[in-house]
C-alpha cells in the first residue's frame, strides 16, 4: 500500500492523483518567464545610460573654414550645460543636401534637430510637415534688423518657419586694368567684352542646373517680370520681360565673349576661368574674392566689383537671393532646446564668425558696418545695396520641379529662340506646378 505523508507539495491525502495545472496557465507562465529572462539579459548587456546634457544635431553643408563649428562650440558653451550641439556635414551640392534631408525627414528621423536649410526649401519642407513653426516668442528676434528679403525666405503662408542665418547674392566682378568703369547694362557689358577680344570673356553659369535657373530669374526680375504670381499658384511670365531676359541669354551665348565651356559652367568653373586672367567680367558670389586673393593674387590686384548689370537702362538690377536659414525638425526629441540653440546660432556673434572666417554674408544690416566684416568683405556696401533689392526664387512647395522645368527648357542657351521659348517656358512651368511631369 502506498503511504502519502500529510499534505505537502502537489499531493493531498484525500486524492492520490497529482493536481493538474491548466494548459493555458502553463503557457502564460512560460511566456512571462521568457520575457523576464529576456529583460534581465538585455538589462545586463546594456551599456551605461548616457550622461550629460542632451545632444542636438545640426545638419548643415560642410563649411570648410570651421566657422559653423566655432559657432556651435560657442552656443554650446553659452547654453550653461542645457545642451550640446553636434554638426553633421551635408554634401557641398545643394541638390544632394536636399535629397539626403528629404529622405531622412520623410522617414521621421529623430536624429535631426536643427536644419541648415537652403532658402528655396522653406515652402516644400513646411508643406510636407517636416519643420516646426517658429515660436512667437522668438519671432521678433528672428526678423529684427535683418534684410526683409532674408525674412521672406523663411516665411511661407504668412508663417515664419525658420530664422535667417546667412545670405548672399551675385555681384559683377571685373578687371579694373581693362575697363575704366563697370558697365551699367548687359548690352553695354557684351559690347565692351567683344571689343576687348580674346581676354574679354564673360563668365556666367550656363549648365543645366539650379545656377541656370538663378541666372534667368535674375534677368527676368531685372526686366520687371516674375515666374509665378504673388500666391505662387499661377504662372506669370509676362511676355515682354520674359522675351527680354531670353534675348540677353541668347545674345550672350552666341557672342564671341561667351566662354567656350558655357554650357557646362557652374559657379566654380566660372571662378577658375576668371582666375586664369583670360576673362574680364564674371557674375558670381562673394566666395570668388578670397579665392582670387589666395590662388590668383595678380588677378585680385586688378579685381573690382559692382552691382549686377541692369537689363533696362536706368532701372536697377534685381538679383536672386541665396543663403541658409535655420529650422527645427518636426521629429526632434528636444524641440524647445533646438529652438534656443538655433536662435543662438543665427545670432549676431555667430553671423560675425561666419563672415570673418567663412566669408558668408550676414543677414543683419548692422554687421555690414562692422570693421571685422568690412575687412573680410570689402564689397560690403555694394552687396548690401544688392540685397536691399534682391528677389526670391518662386515660393512654392514644387520649386524643385519648377527649377528643373526652367533649366531644361533654356539649355543650352545658344539654342534659345525668345519668341518660341517664351511659350515653351510658360507651358513647362505650368506643367510643373500642376505636378504633370516635366517631359
Amino acid at each position: 500500500m502506498d503511504v502519502y505523508p500529510p499534505s505537502v507539495g502537489r499531493f493531498s491525502p484525500a486524492d492520490k492523483r497529482p493536481v493538474r495545472i491548466p494548459a493555458r496557465r502553463s503557457v502564460t507562465s512560460l511566456r512571462r518567464l521568457f520575457f523576464l529572462v529576456l529583460f534581465l539579459f538585455g538589462w545586463s548587456c546594456r551599456g551605461p545610460e548616457p550622461v550629460g546634457p542632451p545632444r542636438l544635431t545640426w545638419y548643415v553643408f560642410d563649411e570648410p573654414s570651421g566657422a559653423f563649428r566655432e559657432a556651435a562650440r560657442r552656443c554650446t558653451e553659452r547654453s550653461g550645460d542645457r545642451y550640446r550641439i553636434d554638426i553633421v556635414s551635408l554634401p557641398a551640392d545643394a541638390d544632394q543636401q536636399r535629397e539626403q534631408l528629404a529622405r531622412r525627414l520623410a522617414a521621421r528621423d529623430e536624429s535631426i534637430d536643427i536644419i541648415g536649410m537652403d532658402v528655396i526649401w522653406t515652402a516644400e519642407f513646411a508643406e510636407a510637415g517636416w519643420i516646426r513653426e517658429w515660436p512667437m516668442r522668438l519671432t521678433q528676434r528672428a526678423s529684427a534688423g535683418r534684410f526683409p528679403i532674408a525674412v521672406q525666405t523663411a516665411t511661407y503662408k504668412n508663417v515664419l518657419w525658420a530664422t535667417p542665418f546667412t545670405t548672399n547674392a551675385q555681384l559683377l566682378w571685373y578687371r579694373t586694368d581693362r575697363v575704366p568703369k563697370p558697365p551699367e547694362t548687359w548690352d553695354e557689358m557684351i559690347d565692351m567684352a567683344e571689343k576687348l577680344g580674346v581676354n574679354g570673356r564673360i563668365q556666367v553659369q550656363g549648365e543645366r542646373y539650379e545656377g541656370l535657373t538663378v541666372f534667368f530669374v535674375s534677368l527676368l526680375a531685372s526686366a520687371g517680370g516674375t515666374i509665378l504670381d504673388g500666391d505662387g499658384t499661377q504662372v506669370s511670365l509676362a511676355p515682354g520681360p520674359t522675351r527680354k531676359a531670353l534675348s540677353i541669354m541668347k545674345r550672350l551665348a552666341t557672342s564671341p565673349a561667351a566662354d567656350p565651356g558655357l554650357s557646362t559652367s557652374r559657379e566654380d568653373q566660372s571662378r577658375l576661368a576668371f582666375e586664369t586672367g583670360h576673362s574680364t567680367f564674371m557674375l558670381n558670389y562673394s566666395f570668388v574674392w578670397p579665392s582670387a586673393l589666395q590662388n590668383a593674387p595678380e588677378v585680385a590686384a586688378n579685381m573690382g566689383w559692382a552691382r549686377w548689370p541692369a537689363v533696362i537702362p536706368g532701372r536697377p538690377s534685381r538679383v536672386t537671393v541665396g543663403g541658409i536659414d535655420l529650422a527645427v525638425s518636426t521629429y526632434s526629441r528636444y524641440p524647445e532646446l533646438a529652438f534656443h540653440a538655433a536662435d543662438c546660432l543665427a545670432g549676431k556673434a555667430s553671423q560675425r564668425i561666419a563672415a570673418e572666417r567663412g566669408g558668408l554674408p550676414p543677414t543683419l544690416h548692422a554687421l555690414y558696418d562692422d570693421p571685422v566684416v568690412r575687412l573680410r568683405l570689402p564689397f560690403a556696401d555694394v552687396l548690401r545695396a544688392t540685397l536691399e533689392n534682391a528677389v526670391e526664387r518662386p515660393r512654392t512647395p514644387l520649386y524643385a520641379d519648377v527649377s528643373l522645368a526652367i533649366s531644361r527648357t533654356l539649355h543650352p542657351m545658344r539654342d534659345i529662340d525668345p519668341d518660341r521659348d517664351e511659350a515653351r517656358l510658360r507651358k513647362a512651368v505650368q506643367r510643373a506646378i500642376r505636378s504633370e511631369g516635366l517631359l
